[in-house]
């Protein structure tokens, strides 16, 4: 007969594996689209309409090879202009599309080919930001405000808010520059006109710069998905599992960057090629924070109200809201648990946002 110290030892050792072959089996069940041992990655293309620290969860997603996990090899691209990437994504030259989600709901309305499958960022970041002498909107009268291309949201937010505060533009010029948040920052501090509609973190830069933030554009109440992810409509139909692994990369890079601050801003701050500590903080607390919408549902109806305000500008709308996007794929994520195991129990809240 055996000692009792050497069952207990045994029995002890025993629940120990049973334990860990029980873990092991819930996180497979909780994560079913994590590659299996020696499946082949499969190439995509992920284009970005812009470099902009609205970007984060992208940029992050491909600094830490989350997408590697899910045997994605992303390929990164980045597309000039929303229009442009539009075209890709119709095309499927570029697989995936990663941008402000407002225009380019409008462009599918219209007939663009490409599906809406992921909302991580609700809400508008974009700010005036103004010349040292221009210290309130009245201000801007006889001034130029530097906007991108028409048909774009920053245009539109543009025109709403001279809108709101009763000023036609022949009072205020909106000169069309169309490049990168940073180059519009940049002829800003050239003068080449006297504000311009930012986000952060380039409205933190600006303030240390002696600039004035005038208003927050969010304020106007308008309807608006920022960052988001569009899959091409070929990709969507015929490589369905492909999308649903580039979806729960996306909502691992969710997580992963709200528990790992300091390497989010690293790859902020290596995309925008900035270091200062405070700029890439605001960049964090924006996107990472205030604007986040961590199930990445898309909101259906801010996708109607999108398409009606297009609507009553004149555009022409040929789709319904439901034929924009299709929120299959972030709900396979709490229907399979993977949710519930990524945060470890129910997802936190959200911060209540006007939509």
């Amino acid at each position: 007969m055996k000692p009792v110290g050497d069952r207990r030892r045994r029995y002890f050792f025993f629940a120990l594996i049973l334990a860990v072959v029980c873990r092991a089996d819930s996180v497979a069940h909780g994560n079913p689209y994590l590659a299996k041992p020696g499946e082949a990655a499969v190439k995509v293309r992920i284009g970005a309409c812009a470099i902009t620290g609205g970007f984060i969860h992208l940029y992050t997603a491909l600094d830490n090879r989350l997408f590697d996990k899910y045997g994605i090899n992303a390929e990164h691209i980045v597309v000039r202009g929303g229009a442009v990437a539009m075209a890709g994504l119709a095309s499927d030259e570029i697989n995936f599309l990663y941008c402000n989600a407002d225009a380019n709901i409008v462009r599918i309305g219209t007939g663009a080919d490409g599906k809406l499958v992921a909302s991580p960022l609700i809400g508008s970041p974009y700010v005036v930001l103004a010349r040292k002498d221009i210290k309130r909107p009245a201000d801007l009268k006889g001034k130029t405000i530097g906007v991108t291309r028409p048909g774009d949201f920053p245009y539109r937010l543009a025109k709403e808010f001279l809108k709101k505060f009763n000023l036609s533009e022949k009072e205020v010029t909106l000169a069309t520059v169309g490049g990168t948040p940073t180059e519009r920052y940049t002829a800003l501090v050239q003068d080449m006109f006297q504000a311009t509609l930012i986000q952060p973190p380039l409205d933190a830069r600006g303030r240390k710069d002696g600039f004035n933030i005038i208003y927050n554009l969010n304020d106007l109440g308008l309807p608006f998905i920022y960052s988001s992810l569009f899959a091409s409509s070929k990709t969507w139909k015929e490589r369905p599992a492909v999308v649903q692994k580039v979806v729960a990369a996306l909502a691992e890079s969710v997580y992963f960057v709200e528990k790992n601050p300091e390497l989010a801003m690293a790859s902020v701050g290596k995309t925008l090629r900035m270091k200062d500590a405070d700029t890439l903080r605001s960049a964090y607390e924006a996107y990472a924070k205030n604007l986040i919408n961590r199930r990445m549902i898309v909101p259906a109806k801010l996708v109607a109200e999108t398409l009606d305000n297009a609507r009553e500008e004149g555009t022409t709308i040929r789709r319904k809201p439901n034929e924009i996007f299709d929120n299959t794929f972030v709900e396979n994520l709490d229907k399979s648990g993977f949710m519930k195991e990524l945060w470890g129990s129910a997802v936190p809240e959200d911060r209540k946002r006007s939509q």
